[in-house]
This record gives structure tokens, sequence and C-alpha cells, in this order.
């Protein structure tokens, strides 16, 4: 799988998935999640509403991911996952890591072949951006069930220039 580093929005991505770094409840919120619902229109809550009316009524547990249309987005769908709210006393980086996997097994699911996901959990949840990277690169470099692209969408040039020096890191050149 080939991994992308762009600075944009990812709400205008061109790939079959994009991902969500939602909340456990799945009806919108702020930062990406709102962008998301806004932009995609009342399709994407519509979908989610029906999720939290079945299997999802207690909301979608942290680490895990669940498709809905992508309404009016350049995608075909949108994969919500709920990232860990960063802890300097607990380890949570294998949540973090769940969240790009279990994305990326749902979008194989679909048969997507491109993916855009976020940097999740770097928001308003804390992760310092630096290894909030190191752990998207670290998840995404494992089995990729078919997606052939996978594009890391940074908010800004500072969070780009972060995530190349990572990457050179982690991947190399």
């Amino acid at each position: 799988m080939r991994i992308e580093l762009v600075t944009g929005d990812i709400t205008t991505e061109h790939v079959d998935a994009i991902v969500n770094a939602a909340n456990s409840s799945l009806l919108g919120g702020g930062g990406v999640d709102g962008a998301i619902h806004r932009k995609g229109g009342p399709e994407i809550l519509a979908e989610c509403r029906a999720l939290r009316a079945g299997h999802y009524g207690g909301g979608l547990p942290v680490g895990q991911a669940v498709a809905t249309t992508a309404g009016r987005l350049p995608a075909r769908w949108v994969i919500h996952t709920v990232g860990p709210v960063y802890s300097a006393s607990e380890d949570r980086a294998p949540l973090l890591r769940s969240c790009y996997t279990t994305s990326l097994a749902v979008a194989a699911g679909l048969g997507a072949r491109s993916i855009a996901f976020p940097l999740i959990s770097s928001g308003i949840y804390r992760w310092p951006k630096e290894d909030a990277v190191r752990q998207a690169l670290t998840a995404l470099r494992g089995e990729s069930g078919g997606v052939e692209v996978a594009r890391l969408v940074l908010f800004d040039e500072e969070t780009h220039q972060v995530a190349e020096n990572v990457y050179r890191a982690v991947v190399g050149s």
C-alpha cells in the first residue's frame, strides 16, 4: 500500500473512503467530524442515527470503525472511528493504531482501493502530533487488505512538516 502525506481539507479528497475522526455518539461534533457532517449533508447523519438505533445504541467504542454513505462528499463512503483522548499516564497508543487498522479493514470489506485519514486524536483529544503521525504510520504499514493508497490528510503546513520528518524516520526516504 502506498502512503501519501498531503496538506488540505479531507472533505475535498477524491478517494473511495474518507475516515471521520468521530466522537462515540456518531452524531456529529467539531473539527473533522463537524466538517464531514456539514459538507456531506443529512444523509450521513441519517445513517449514523440508524446505527445508533441499532447495533451501536451505546455509541461506537474507541478504536472501532463503521461505514456510512459519504452523502455529498466526493468519496463513496465515510468510515467513522473514535480515537482515544491522549493520556500521559496511560498508554493508549494501541487504541489509536486500532483506529487506522479497523478503518482499513472496513474499507477493504467495502472494496475501497483508496482511503484518506485525518490525523486522528491530534486535535481536541490532544495527542502530540509527532507521536500521532508515528502511530498512524506504524498502523498503516501493516496489512492493507487490498487498499492500494492511504492518504494522511494534514490540516496545515506545520503539521505536514512534522509528518514528513516522522515519515523519513519511520519509513525512510
